[in-house]
């Protein structure tokens, strides 16, 4: 052992142990840009719908294609051409674009089931009477424009069955058609709907097939796709353009960030060694904090990759303290004298992000644990290793003009106590009177979707009447078939409610999908070839049709008797099986189905949640509002964030009191960081900049960051120290680069934790040194023998 506490060498080789493994549980871990960075740990039932729809859910599976430019035949026989070549991959189980001999098949899977899915089907539909009104309407149609498409089998649909069922499917609409394929409303653009293999959770397997798409697309003739181009939407395309951007951005910020740094310690140091060993506290931190996120959490989200960023300005504090405060003093002396201190600071950033790890919601929680473990993880390796790997640090030359300069720079700023404190006030009072202002009232401020995306998104939902419904009804069951039968019976509930005019109208999957007892039901109903025989007989009597033509009728309803019952796989790979599975979601243990509902124009296209639930309230359906459910969730979320943030901020206060003990010490320590929250938050509000929670995480950081200072300032011989001076202007300065670059950032997140941080450190340094005690003109204490440090 040394007097460093380690020998060099095994300082050396327990931080390459360390490190390697980091970096191998690193390399080895999945990241993720999804959703889930904001969905919550334990969700309610409402909520639950919400994580399956975006992790799971068939919509969350959907990517819209659209292809513009060039003329309406140049459209249609590229998007022909990227169906061809996509359908032979492995990426899509389904992919749409309109063309005839789709409509032609699911015509023909609808006309082939249609006594087990027409909700007319009964044993009254098949008796004399209804026959002949049934077959008397068919042969009116047959005069109208409809005529050309009911000719064909009329013969064997008389009582016209596939139109009862298809009335019952009104909201299935198709998009218009354009040189034989799916086009936009206008025209202008040739659409297709493609469902991918993987999960909308599964941001490779997203990537993969739009990945695919791009290929395929220029892979097309050259002189038929010239003219063309290519846009894309949809929740996987979302999540791969988020991950993508993030991991962009976060490799230019980083870069950034790290050259900022390093020209400051460059003007610092001048000695590229001690540049170098100066990251390590860094990188060591970052693969720390990302193998502990890995090692507790499944998936290491971009964003808190992202604000690993930040910790570059952070992690290289400590190294600077040790540089710039051991040279006059040595090693022996630095850890009697300064240690003390930075390991306070360390513990009182430990105290603030201990706090969101109790977070309802694993994005609050990663970024707590990284934080923990980076920050440890960096000072430890300043404390232990540094030392041996530094060698003997030589001491700072400092201009005493310099120094002069300082002075007055001090005693300037703390003649400001008064003044600051008055507008502090006002502040304040200001900030109250705009209360309801400040804050972001929904979860939209947090998305990584960029305004042209989301019109692109809501057109092309529009032209291919893709699901996306507001308001739902869900029901929840053991198994598929008992899922089924209560949709069915909510049905007859909402059926109240259009009638009533509470709703326009609802979609459920029961519909294309009847459960087993219905379509048994109304197998038993259907009458033997006999039977039928006779009642044709007389419902014929007074129509122009000879009972004759009208034996394949007869043929198909005595063979629907004993027809195998429709399953979801009937309708695989087509549109309507597409329908169904954005409906129907399996669980682990049990099943639910949902009904989505059509506001009314009545009501102002909003829906009376109260009525429906009225109508509701003795089934087993739930009417869920998302977005009610997204504010709600937000809502909840910010409120956490207030908490964990007022938690963190006492923990650190309660930390502070129980290190320095005496009310006089505490005040100049954490009044400065008070103010720095109050004059961020109003820079913020008058930057036009809407606070949401990450905001509050960044006013956490500011006392976490910022005691980090002010302690080094509570007393007047250390603000009279050069050393003490020059170490926490410098480490002030890179955290404030740290944390500042995110603030050019375009994801929300690390924006938001880039402009509340950046500005929060440097106002905690100056408001830190505005209320110090006055520099006493006396001369510094001796310093300790100087030490000399072994090099590794």
């Amino acid at each position: 052992m040394t007097q460093h506490g380690l020998r060099p060498w095994s300082a050396c080789l327990i931080w390459l142990l360390g490190s390697g493994l980091c970096v191998l549980i690193a390399l080895n871990s999945r990241f993720s840009a999804d959703m889930s960075f904001f969905l919550p740990a334990q969700p309610s039932p409402a909520q639950q719908v919400l994580v399956d729809q975006l992790k799971n859910g068939a919509v969350s599976k959907l990517l819209m294609v659209a292809i513009s430019g060039g003329e309406v035949a140049q459209r249609a026989a590229a998007s022909r051409a990227l169906r061809q070549q996509l359908a032979a991959g492995e990426h899509f189980a389904l992919i749409q674009n309109g063309a005839p001999e789709d409509l032609e098949r699911e015509r023909e899977l609808l006309f082939a089931h249609r006594y087990l899915l027409s909700p007319a089907i009964s044993a009254s539909h098949f008796e004399a009477p209804a026959l002949h009104a049934a077959i008397r309407d068919s042969i009116e149609l047959l005069a109208s424009p409809l005529g050309m498409v009911l000719k064909p089998t009329f013969t064997r649909d008389p009582s016209g069955e596939l139109l009862n069922l298809l009335s019952t499917l009104g909201d299935a609409r198709q998009p218009p058609s354009r040189g034989g394929v799916w086009a936009s409303r206008d025209g202008e653009r040739a659409l297709l709907l493609l469902q991918t293999r993987a999960d909308g959770a599964d941001t490779d397997g997203q990537a993969a097939a739009i990945a695919a798409i791009e290929h395929a697309f220029s892979a097309l003739d050259a002189d038929q796709s010239a003219a063309l181009t290519l846009q894309m939407s949809g929740p996987g395309y979302f999540a791969v353009e988020a991950r993508s951007r993030i991991q962009q951005e976060v490799f230019q910020l980083s870069l950034l960030s790290a050259g900022l740094i390093i020209i400051v310690l460059g003007l610092l140091y001048r000695s590229p060694r001690l540049i170098v060993l100066s990251m390590l506290p860094v990188v060591s931190g970052m693969a720390a904090g990302v193998a502990a996120v890995a090692l507790v959490h499944d998936t290491v989200f971009g964003v808190t990759v992202g604000f690993g960023a930040a910790l570059i300005g952070e992690a290289v504090d400590y190294s600077t303290y040790y540089f710039t405060q051991a040279g006059r003093l040595g090693l022996a002396g630095w850890k009697a004298r300064f240690w003390p201190t930075i390991r306070l600071g360390v513990l009182t950033s430990v105290c603030g992000f201990v706090a969101l790890l109790f977070a309802g919601f694993p994005g609050l929680a990663q970024l707590g644990l990284y934080s923990l473990a980076g920050v440890g993880a960096a000072a430890l390796v300043a404390r232990y290793l540094l030392p041996p790997m530094a060698g003997e640090v030589r001491a700072l030359q400092f201009s005493a003009h310099a120094n002069t300069r300082i002075d007055q720079g001090i005693a300037l700023l703390q003649r400001g106590r008064w003044p600051v404190l008055l507008l502090a006030a006002l502040t304040t009072l200001w900030l109250y009177s705009e209360r309801d202002q400040l804050w972001q009232a929904d979860l939209s401020a947090l998305s990584t979707v960029s305004a042209a995306e989301a019109e692109l998104d809501t057109r092309l939902r529009a032209d291919l009447s893709a699901p996306d419904s507001r308001y739902l009804v869900i029901v929840t069951a053991a198994d598929q078939q008992a899922a089924l039968q209560a949709a069915e019976r909510s049905a007859r509930l909402l059926d109240g409610l259009v009638a009533d005019g509470v709703i326009d109208a609802y979609d459920s999957p029961a519909r294309l999908l009847p459960s087993f007892a219905t379509q048994a039901a109304r197998q038993a109903a259907l009458p033997d070839a006999e039977a039928l025989r006779a009642q044709l007989a007389q419902a014929l009597s007074g129509l122009p049709l000879q009972a004759s033509r009208l034996e394949d009728f007869i043929g198909e309803v005595a063979a629907a008797r004993n027809m195998a019952l429709v399953e979801r796989t009937t309708f695989a790979g087509s549109s309507l099986g597409l329908a169904i599975d954005a409906l129907i979601l399996p669980r682990a243990q049990q099943w639910s189905v949902l009904l989505p509902l059509h506001p009314s124009a009545a009501h102002d296209y909003i829906i009376p949640a109260a009525q429906v639930r009225a109508a509701l309230a003795d089934s087993d359906a739930l009417f869920i509002d998302l977005k009610g459910e997204f504010d709600q969730l937000y809502g909840a979320y910010l409120d956490e964030a207030i908490f964990l943030s007022a938690a963190g901020a006492l923990a650190i206060l309660l930390m502070l009191v129980w290190s320095l003990r005496s009310a006089q010490r505490l005040a100049p320590v954490a009044l400065p960081l008070l103010l720095a929250i109050i004059f961020v938050l109003a820079g913020l509000h008058l930057g036009g900049q809407r606070l949401h929670l990450l905001h509050l995480i960044g006013m956490l950081l500011i006392v976490a960051v910022g005691s980090n200072y002010t302690l080094f300032l509570d007393r007047a011989s250390s603000l009279a120290d050069p050393e003490v001076r020059l170490s926490t202007g410098v480490a002030t300065l890179t955290t404030a680069i740290g944390f500042g670059v995110l603030g050019l950032s375009s994801v929300p997140v690390l924006n938001a934790i880039g402009l509340t941080v950046g500005p929060g450190a440097l106002l905690s340094l100056l408001l830190a040194v505005m209320f110090a005690a006055p520099i006493q003109p006396h001369a510094l204490t001796d310093a300790p023998p100087r030490d000399t440090a072994a090099t590794c």
